[in-house]
């Protein structure tokens, strides 16, 4: 996929969040430690950081949803991350995101923080950001 691809889905599955532009995803996508898993009209970037991996962003095209891509990616990122020899995944996700939320908690993830405030919707209201993680076992 390219930039401009991920950014189009980007803008259209966070409709209340700013949504990363091409540039912001080039420049991502040239870090040596990005990698970018992607199925259909669905994709997930995540930094790879042995013994841990990032989640950076996961998107679904609206008219893709409910297909079972986005727990198929992060099926993907597990297989990656035990290939890799990492043992802790970990993201963030906006509170108020509750389809992502309990997409996150069904594929093991658990919260284990929590930043006040830390999104910025485009109607200037703002929402904490959940720090979930899941440790990954032998």
């Amino acid at each position: 996929m390219t930039p401009e691809q991920l950014a189009l889905i980007h803008d259209r599955a966070f409709t209340r969040q700013r949504a990363w532009s091409a540039a912001e995803f080039r420049e991502l996508m040239a870090q040596a430690s990005t990698r970018l898993l992607h199925r259909g009209h669905a994709f997930l970037l995540l930094r790879l950081l042995p013994p841990e991996m990032e989640i950076l962003t996961l998107a679904v095209a609206p008219a893709a949803r409910r297909q079972g891509l986005a727990l198929a990616l992060l099926d993907d990122t597990e297989a990656l991350a035990r290939d890799q020899g990492v043992n802790r995944l970990f993201l963030e996700v906006a509170a108020g995101n509750a389809p992502a939320v309990g997409l996150y908690i069904r594929a093991g993830f658990a919260k284990t923080g929590q930043r006040p405030a830390y999104y910025t919707h485009k109607d200037g209201t703002r929402d904490d950001a959940l720090i979930m993680e899941r440790v990954l076992t032998a």
